[in-house]
């Protein structure tokens, strides 16, 4: 019987030991934390958005970075595989908005708790407050670990599923890029992924708290449209949060300062329509102050901002405003401009960007290109996706992948 050692208790190393253990392979699953998926209790706001109900397309093209090499990992263990897993375990699911998956109860602890179940079960070797320190080589394999304090054990393959370095405190420090680079492999920088921006602009901040939703959120490069998406978006008291928000920070490059963002704030009218609405609008209520028209367009607050950013009073009478100025506040409304500043700080990173590089790990199996018998699953690897349970997909997936080879399950 084949010993497999799984670096890591998170949704990646759940779901390669569990696959590991069910191809036949003898399991040890090592988690530095005191218990497993600390990190799968806080997604999804707590409510563990597990997957997503999208066709494969639809994932794909979710996954802005390295999509191809998640083919054979995303056809070994689909959303559909995963959410029949889950039904079996006990745990009933539902589909909301955008095709997201969470357990019907909204409790993550019921995801987590039916993986330990069965993980138990199957007689997988979890060891809780098990820190690995080094991975041990014998002629040029993999062929163990040593723990912290110096204990050694071996092993015929090992995972790693260490995850990221977004919420360290959850246990996200960063490990397997070492472990990793340890043995000659390339790390793609680490950097935030579906994180709040900074801007250069204060006033945001003075709308802390306000959310849009049904807006538009442009960003071009040149010429180019680059992200474009309608949802909800959050001002915060450094700038911008919210859904479209972290979407648009995968798509932003490692140092985004200087970056001009716009919002549509009327996505459903074109710039025509929009202004034939302002002129109605200025003449039915000609004679009463700005604020009454701008109030019909935006929220107050947001309203009483515009007016300040278009140069004009709130309070000054509707038939005053030139027809430059209407201009000017039409512009405002298609395309209110912010700047980026720059991501916050990486601890508060949904996900991680970059990893170790998939260029050097087989994407049909998981393994190591360069040192045979270490396999790699999770977030640890350099892919990432948008929001709405695809990266948790991923780390499924890929950990299905990664447990079943390291096993000697698939075909070689």
């Amino acid at each position: 019987m084949k010993e497999i050692i799984v670096i890591g208790g998170g949704a990646a190393g759940m779901m390669a030991a569990l696959s590991a253990r069910k191809a036949g392979a003898h399991v040890t699953l090592a988690e530095h934390n005191e218990k497993l998926g600390k990190k799968l209790y806080i997604t999804g706001k707590g409510r563990c958005n597990l997957t997503n109900d999208a066709d494969a397309d639809g994932f794909f093209a979710h996954v802005p970075r390295n999509p191809r090499f998640l083919y054979s990992a995303y056809s070994h263990f689909d959303n559909r595989d995963l959410m029949a897993l889950m039904e079996s375990l006990g745990v009933k699911l539902k589909v909301e908005r955008g095709g997201r998956v969470f357990p019907a109860s909204d409790r993550s602890s019921d995801i987590t708790r039916a993986l330990e179940r069965e993980l138990t079960r199957w007689g997988v070797d979890i060891r809780l407050n098990s820190e690995i320190q080094a991975l041990c080589l014998q002629s040029g394999r993999v062929a163990g670990v040593q723990y912290l304090g110096g204990a050694i054990q071996k092993a015929d393959a090992v995972i790693v599923a260490t995850g990221g370095k977004s919420d360290s405190a959850t246990g996200s420090t960063g490990d397997g890029y070492a472990f990793a680079r340890s043995l000659g492999h390339d790390i793609v920088p680490p950097c935030p992924a579906l994180i709040p921006l900074e801007t250069v602009e204060e006033w945001p901040g003075e709308l802390m708290g306000l959310s849009l939703k049904n807006v538009t959120l442009n960003y071009y490069k040149g010429k180019k449209k680059i992200f474009s998406e309608l949802g909800e978006l959050l001002f915060t008291h450094f700038g911008l949060s919210g859904p479209l928000c972290l979407s648009l920070s995968s798509y932003l490059p490692d140092e985004p300062m200087g970056l001009p963002l716009f919002i549509d704030l009327k996505p459903a009218l074109s710039e025509e329509t929009l202004d034939n609405r302002l002129l109605r609008d200025f003449k039915e209520m000609s004679r009463k102050q700005l604020i009454s028209v701008l109030d019909g367009l935006a929220p107050h607050n947001l309203a009483l901002m515009m007016a300040r950013l278009a140069g004009l009073s709130p309070a000054q009478p509707v038939h005053s405003v030139t027809a430059a100025q209407r201009g000017a506040l039409k512009n405002l409304l298609k395309h209110l401009p912010l700047t980026v500043k720059r991501f916050r700080p990486l601890e508060e990173a949904i996900i991680t960007r970059g990893g170790v590089s998939v260029k050097q790990v087989n994407p049909s199996t998981m393994e190591s290109k360069l040192a045979p018998a270490l396999y790699f699953a999770g977030e640890v690897l350099d892919v990432d996706a948008l929001t709405g349970g695809f990266n948790l997909q991923i780390a499924f997936s890929t950990g299905a992948l990664a447990g079943s080879a390291a096993a000697g399950a698939l075909e070689r």
